[in-house]
């Protein structure tokens, strides 16, 4: 049986987002209808093996993946955490691991965002965290930000008495 010209297209969205709602939306599903359709269109053998197919005909001569690990570390380096988190999410996608299910843990998004937190910085992460919970944060001014960075030398800013 030959897939229909929605299947066709939404094989196609697939391999470029892997994301099958948004596969399904850019073959023509209903946004309301597009989750439910793009798990349905995925469970299909045909349609799996027509991704299987479009996905092995792609080629390239440029490593893909060499060339964003290359940027995302040349925006860490260069302090840009929104652009290194940009090509860890393209770096998620080229190597596959975008999933459709939320399969998120408070595990594993305990550490994806101790992960970003890293990338971006003690200060800007301690900005957001005064923008997220301003009520905590009202006397901001008076919280040693040197201290809680570690960028003071311990031994100066000791408080031991012995």
């Amino acid at each position: 049986m030959q897939l229909n010209e929605k299947q066709e297209k939404f094989c196609q969205a697939y391999i470029l987002h892997r994301n099958a709602t948004r596969a399904a939306v850019a073959a023509g599903y209903s946004e309301a209808s597009a989750h439910n359709q793009g798990y349905r269109l995925l469970q299909d053998e045909k349609v799996q093996e027509r991704i299987e197919e479009l996905t092995s005909e792609i080629s390239t001569d440029v490593d893909v993946v060499s060339e964003i690990e290359k940027q995302y570390e040349t925006a860490r380096n260069a302090g840009h955490g929104a652009v290194a988190l940009k090509a860890l999410e393209l770096l998620s996608r080229v190597r596959g691991n975008v999933s459709d299910e939320d399969d998120a843990t408070e595990e594993t998004l305990e550490e994806e965002i101790i992960g970003t937190l890293h990338i971006i910085g003690f200060e800007k992460s301690f900005q957001l965290l005064a923008e997220a919970f301003p009520s905590e944060f009202e006397d901001e001014e008076d919280l040693p930000l040197e201290e809680l960075s570690g960028t003071t030398d311990p031994e100066a800013g000791s408080n031991d008495d012995t």
